[in-house]
């Protein structure tokens, strides 16, 4: 009898299956150290945006800035300030490791450094701001990737020198005047300061580093306190100049106006057109006219003459539209409705009567900034003067001009009416100062504009 061979048990297909299986958890640590590698060691810098342009340090400068980093997220933020190999740390800011494989630090962030001069041993003159960001990516030897942004700048904290050559004497509420100073270095911003009213300078024609500026003050002023010239360089350093002037007050004028229906039925649906918002009775619907938009009125034209024309466009005295005067300037008017006082105003220029549709000429050379239709004053026509001084007319049945025209003295602009809050056809003639309605009649008269304009800045 044979004896049977019984053959081992082979071992090669599981030795197969353990160092496939090996081959596979090897693989995928490799895929995920890779992964892990090249998360943890991307090499994507931050991006570092100023959030305004530094040219110069003053006294004290803020720096802000935004740093992003879209992929780890910022670690670490340092602004620097050197001079003549002399370092400053002007902010250090650190971020604390949230993730190791999310997003380790924030992925943005804005902040500003402070340049104060006193706590730093800079001197008038060149320097450099350096930005440093670095992110959490351990990149770079593990100190991360680093964004470095750097600034020219120059220290720079004398203010500008102000040199006083004319102020306005005399003023009264409503009254208009000019300032005329010289300026020792290029200004950011430079001007007249009335009280808390800023005037800007402009430069005065065939004079070098010699500016005017038109001032007026409010047909309510009760006085002045604190009068100067005021002058900012680039590097935030401000100089003063003060100057006195003499406030004469004047005599308080009013007047009362009647409401009737015939007049709420014949203009409330010309504004209805114009404001469909208005509700209620004819009265408040009045009311909400002579209120809120009379506002909204004021603050179209604040920002229309907040952009003058940098040259004086005007000569001479301004032209008087001839005719009677019907009401005014600076006119406080009480209304009233079936005999109660519903409203109280203040008329800010002057009312002309002659005849119907009367010509109306532009009163000195200038450039139309606004022709169209604007709520109480109906239609209505803007006229820049340059250096900020405007004229205004309104009421007017039909324009004859655009925006953007420019027109000489005595240039037809248009024809009186009685659109916008008008109870009869005539012009409403204004001039302003920067926006502020001040006294025509000073304008009208040549001997007031060469007392104290044209003689005073012919003579500088």
């Amino acid at each position: 009898m044979k004896e049977s061979r019984l053959k081992p048990p082979s071992s090669g297909k599981p030795m197969r299956l353990l160092r496939n299986l090996m081959i596979i958890v090897l693989a995928a640590l490799a895929v995920i150290a890779g992964a892990a590698g090249f998360l943890l060691f991307e090499g994507e810098q931050p991006e570092i945006a100023l959030q305004k342009e530094i040219r110069y340090l003053g006294k004290q400068t803020e720096i802000p800035f935004s740093v992003t980093d879209r992929k780890r997220g910022l670690r670490s933020i340092v602004v620097t300030v050197s001079q003549n190999g002399e370092e400053q740390e002007l902010l250090t800011q650190n971020f604390d490791r949230q993730s190791w494989l999310g997003e380790a630090g924030p992925a943005q962030t804005e902040n500003k450094a402070v340049f104060d001069l006193a706590r730093t041993k800079l001197k008038e003159g060149q320097a450099e701001i350096v930005i440093t960001a670095r992110d959490f990516s351990l990149a770079g030897t593990f100190k991360g990737n680093a964004a470095v942004e750097r600034l020219a700048v120059e220290v720079d904290t004398k203010a500008p020198r102000i040199g006083l050559q004319h102020f306005q004497r005399y003023i009264r509420p409503g009254g208009s005047g000019i300032v005329v100073y010289d300026l020792s270095e290029p200004a950011q911003k430079h001007g007249a300061m009335i009280d808390d009213l800023f005037f800007p300078g402009f430069a005065l024609n065939g004079k070098e580093n010699r500016f005017i500026a038109y001032i007026a003050l409010p047909w309510n002023s009760k006085g002045v306190q604190n009068s100067r010239v005021v002058a900012s360089d680039q590097a935030g350093n401000e100089g003063t100049a003060a100057f006195t002037m003499v406030f004469k007050n004047v005599r308080e004028k009013s007047d009362s106006i009647n409401i009737s229906d015939n007049f709420l039925n014949s203009k409330i649906p010309e504004f209805e057109e114009h404001y469909p918002e208005m509700t209620g009775s004819q009265t408040d619907k009045y009311l909400f006219v002579n209120n809120e938009v009379r506002n909204r009125n004021a603050a179209t034209i604040m920002e229309l003459c907040g952009t003058p024309v940098a040259e004086q466009l005007w000569r001479d005295m301004f032209t008087r539209m001839p005719g009677q005067t019907m009401a005014g300037y600076a006119e406080e008017r009480s209304y009233f409705y079936q005999g109660k006082e519903i409203d109280h105003q203040v008329h800010l220029g002057i009312d002309i009567a002659s005849t119907a549709n009367a010509p109306i000429k532009a009163a000195n050379r200038g450039k139309v900034v606004f022709a169209d239709y604007l709520g109480i004053y109906g239609n209505m026509v803007l006229i820049d003067h340059g250096q900020g001084v405007f004229s205004l007319y309104s009421h007017l049945s039909r324009l004859d001009t655009t925006v953007g025209a420019e027109v000489d003295q005595n240039t037809v602009i248009a024809y009186s009416g009685a659109t916008g809050m008008a109870g009869g056809d005539h012009l409403h003639f204004s001039m302003l100062i920067h926006g502020m309605f001040v006294t025509p009649i000073e304008w009208w008269d040549q001997h007031w504009i060469d007392v104290n304009i044209k003689e005073i800045v012919s003579q500088l």
